[in-house]
């Protein structure tokens, strides 16, 4: 069943879990994370990035997600992930996403708050909430090129939040996206500042491949939203790299199909891992 963004995002921090966001661009990728979360009666969040709407349609990856949430009693989220642009969110409010992340934080801090109120006033004419980024969670380019981290300032992010009127805040604590690297080391300090501060949701973006133990902290610390996209993709490619060494298969599902298996069982590991497995209402 679609929900919004902020209704399991409000029953995980009541309930001191996290909900696994997990990234997707095609059709055997919804499903692994649908039928995982079905499996598990665990809400989920389906994350579509600008990159996957441009590779698989938007409308296409609404009516796909919106198809596989009706048919599993478990809570789906459709979510943009990492928007930048007003008028791509706009379009997603009016296929039937159900949660955006907007994120306006390479600006000034005065831009990131003006762009993000933009987008959090048009969202609440659909009913939906909206994820902000403060501080920079970067990629691994933008690291090799400045390795300083722009972290989230705690008293800022109670200014921002307070402004903007989002319904979860993303925070830079020393995260990087894609795989966990050994240039990475979270400020569980600063996390827990953030969290005295701020009442919403807080989000862990670039989680692929960080130690349980370690994601079990952050959860502990206000985390209620976690992305997974990396590993997923690792996953799925190694699968259908190993099928097709086999016997050179030419139907596409002999390959896809374990593919998605393959995914599948990531996408379980971590919902177990963050807690939400058995909480869908």
């Amino acid at each position: 069943m679609l929900v919004t963004l902020q209704s399991v995002l409000r029953r995980a921090q009541k309930r001191g879990y996290a909900v696994g966001a997990f990234n997707v661009s095609d059709l055997e990728q919804v499903q692994a994370v649908i039928q995982a979360a079905a499996a598990l009666r665990a809400p989920v969040i389906v994350n579509t990035s600008e990159k996957a709407i441009a590779y698989a349609g938007l409308e296409e990856l609404a009516v796909v997600v919106k198809t596989m949430a009706k048919k599993y009693p478990v809570p789906v989220v459709l979510d943009l992930d990492h928007g930048r642009h007003r008028r791509l969110a706009e379009r997603c409010l009016r296929v039937g996403y159900t949660g955006l992340m907007f994120d306006a934080s390479r600006g000034r801090y005065g831009q990131n708050i003006a762009r993000t109120q933009q987008v959090v006033r048009l969202a609440r004419r659909y009913g939906v909430g909206v994820e902000g980024e403060l501080g920079q969670v970067k990629y691994p380019d933008e690291f090799q090129r400045s390795p300083d981290l722009v972290l989230t300032n705690p008293q800022q992010a109670q200014d921002f939040v307070r402004q903007t009127g989002v319904v979860a805040l993303a925070v830079a604590i020393g995260n990087l996206h894609v795989l966990s690297s050994r240039f990475e080391h979270l400020d569980f300090r600063r996390l827990g500042a953030i969290r005295q501060r701020v009442t919403v949701p807080l989000v862990l973006h670039g989680a692929s491949g960080m130690p349980a133990a370690v994601i079990r902290r952050a959860i502990r610390l206000g985390i209620c939203k976690i992305n997974i996209d990396t590993e997923l993709r690792v996953a799925f490619s190694r699968s259908v790299r190993h099928a097709l060494r086999q016997d050179h298969p030419y139907d596409p599902r002999d390959y896809l199909g374990p593919g998605r298996q393959a995914m599948m069982g990531v996408v379980k590991q971590k919902i177990v891992m963050f807690g939400s497995h058995r909480q869908a209402k």
